[in-house]
């Protein structure tokens, strides 16, 4: 299905029955990266998997920005009337997440951050690397968004006041402290370190995640 949201489409499958929640994938993904979590948390929730602007089957534009990708989340909530709706993000879909929890915070109702960054150098020096080395070789504008964005303060969450449970891996792509640094920072946040995992493998195999995501939206 598409929806005509901020001047443009934003394709997207609806499962389920219960209240909204919305699945936003991370870069260069679509929304088949949640398909094995989606059939499950589908018997609890109606779920939303979403397409960001330049991925999948969503429109294909000029503008490469997480706040402008927020945005379209934002306007995506208002068309359907889903707000105050949840939201699980992983990678850039995080940073799309935390970005709408900061612009418009009366859109969502929790949120659980996966591999979310505030800023690139965020990245370990081998990460940020690996990710310029592909840049400077293929030019991909989704490389060139990681290297610029987002450009988020850790003073800038203090406020942010929506219930959050950060997932990170053990061994991620960002710099060990980071996500220290968020639970100690956000006003209502919890913290769950995938042991033994890299940024990509607890999504590869998200069914171990089912568990503390049902217990978060499900606790009141």
């Amino acid at each position: 299905m598409k929806a005509q949201v901020n001047h443009i489409e934003l394709f997207y499958e609806k499962s389920g029955a219960g209240a909204p929640l919305i699945m936003l994938h991370g870069n260069g993904e679509d929304h088949h990266i949640f398909d094995a979590i989606t059939a499950k948390l589908q018997q609890h929730f109606t779920v939303y998997a979403i397409d960001s602007r330049n991925h999948g089957q969503s429109a294909s534009t000029d503008t490469y920005a997480y706040d402008t990708m927020a945005e379209d989340i934002d306007a995506f909530i208002q068309v359907f009337d889903l707000g105050p709706a949840n939201i699980i993000g992983f990678s850039d879909g995080a940073i799309i997440s935390l970005m709408l929890a900061m612009k418009h915070p009366e859109s969502i109702h929790k949120m659980a951050l996966l591999g979310v960054n505030l800023k690139p150098n965020d990245f370990t020096p081998e990460s940020y690397q690996y990710v310029k080395d592909t840049y400077e070789k293929t030019k991909d504008p989704l490389f060139r968004l990681m290297l610029e964005q987002p450009n988020i303060e850790l003073d800038d969450v203090r406020n942010v006041n929506t219930p959050t449970l950060l997932i990170a891996a053990e061994n991620d792509i960002y710099r060990p402290d980071l996500y220290r640094d968020l639970v100690n920072t956000l006003p209502d946040a919890q913290l769950k370190i995938m042991q033994g995992h890299e940024h990509d493998s607890y999504i590869v195999n998200q069914d171990m995640l089912y568990p503390d995501l049902l217990a978060f939206f499900k606790n009141n």
